[in-house]
Formats: C-alpha cells, structure tokens, sequence
C-alpha cells in the first residue's frame, strides 16, 4: 500500500472516530446508489464545513474534492486536504483553471465531490446553484449524484470539540445517479438550466424546510431498504 492509500485511510479512520465521538446519530441512505467505479459529479448541498467529511465517511469510494482556497492554505489542515485528494478554487469568480482541473480529474475516471451552491447556507435552505458544476457534468458527460445532508448545520465551531455527542443527528441522503440532457453547445444558457435540474434532484432528497429557493421541488427522496441503510 502506498503511502498517500494509507494516509488517506487514516483519514477516514479519524473522521469516523469524530464522527463517533461528537455525533449521537450518523445515518447514511442510498449508500447502494454509488457507483463504484467510473467518472461521477458529487453534488450536494452545504450546510457547515464539516460537510466534506460527512460525505467522505458516507460514500463507499474515495472522493475528489474542489475546495475553497482558503482552506488549502490554512496550516496543518491546508496540506492534509491536498494530500487527500483536494484541490483549490477561487470562490466569487470564475475560475476556469479549477474547471480544466475538475473536468480532467472526472475524466480520469475519479468521483469529483462538489457543492454548487458554492458557500454554506446561512439559513439551512438552499440557496442558488452557480454553473461550476453543471459545466464539469456537460462537459465531461459523467453522471450526477444527487446528495443531501440535514443537520451539519448544528455543528458549532470551535466549541464542539468542547462538547462531546452535541450534534443530535446528521442524515447523508444519496439519490439515484442521472445523466443531463445532452446539449449542442456548452454554453452559458445550457450551463444554468443544467445547473436548475442538479439543485432540484438535491432538492427533491431534502425535506422541505431546507429546499430554500426550490421549495416548489416535489421530493421523490424514496427511503432505501433496511440492509442499505448506515446508522453509526
């Protein structure tokens, strides 16, 4: 085993062990949903920056993640996010350096996680999807997974850590993979009605307080059999 496989193992390890230590349910629905192997766009929506560890201990396969440029350069933390597979963009602008980046790593064959909505939610409801990651699907024509997650927005920094079992619940909810209609050209108007069909596939595994602006979604979120459910 290599030294980054055996380091980014660490790493999950340590995320359960967190996740264990601070949150009194983690459940996870749709697991069976990943494709385990092949390019595939990650999106879901954000609630807090613990979002990214929460999908990495929910899905059954390494994930890719596009993550702002702050947080690579934060120390300590920065070059561990590096090692384990991130890579930064400038958030606020467009960044076509990071787009080439996410479309070749999707070409790779690997799973690029993204959150269109670009920041965290200040109300817990979604908020407008930006083009990034419609653009990365259209271009690279890999499927979509549609992911949710409820109740990260409890996770208090920094005095979690103070607290021990404080998060009541967080629930990763993984919906089927989809493909977007194929369009004649990538361009800014095929880039924003793909981006409305991702944020109403994320919005439809939502309940409806956090649907935000797509609260006319109707869910099709269907709860997965017993055996594919993960409660930790």
């Amino acid at each position: 085993m290599s030294l980054i496989k055996a380091y980014r193992r660490f790493i999950i390890l340590l995320d359960w062990m967190l996740t264990r230590m601070y949150v009194r349910k983690f459940e996870v629905v749709g697991r069976e949903h990943v494709p385990m192997e092949g390019p595939l766009v990650l999106a879901s929506n954000h609630l807090n920056n613990a979002d990214p560890p929460m999908v990495a201990l929910a899905v059954p396969r390494h994930p890719t993640f596009m993550a702002k440029q702050e947080m690579i350069r934060w120390p300590v933390i920065g070059p561990a996010f590096r090692i384990f597979g991130a890579f930064p963009v400038r958030r606020g602008e467009a960044d076509l350096s990071a787009l080439r980046t996410a479309t070749e790593i999707v070409n790779s064959g690997a799973m690029l996680v993204m959150f269109p909505e670009g920041t965290r939610s200040r109300t817990g409801g979604l908020t407008k999807g930006h083009p990034g990651t419609a653009l990365v699907a259209l271009r690279t024509g890999a499927p979509v997974l549609p992911v949710a997650i409820t109740g990260s927005e409890g996770i208090t920094w920094p005095w979690l850590f103070l607290k021990p079992l404080s998060v009541k619940h967080i629930k990763v909810t993984i919906g089927e993979p989809f493909r977007l209609p194929p369009v004649e050209r990538v361009n800014s108007e095929a880039a924003t009605e793909a981006t409305g069909v991702i944020m109403r596939h994320i919005a439809a595994l939502l309940p409806e307080t956090y649907r935000g602006v797509y609260a006319d979604t109707e869910s099709k979120a269907q709860e997965a059999p017993a055996e594919a459910r993960g409660v930790y």
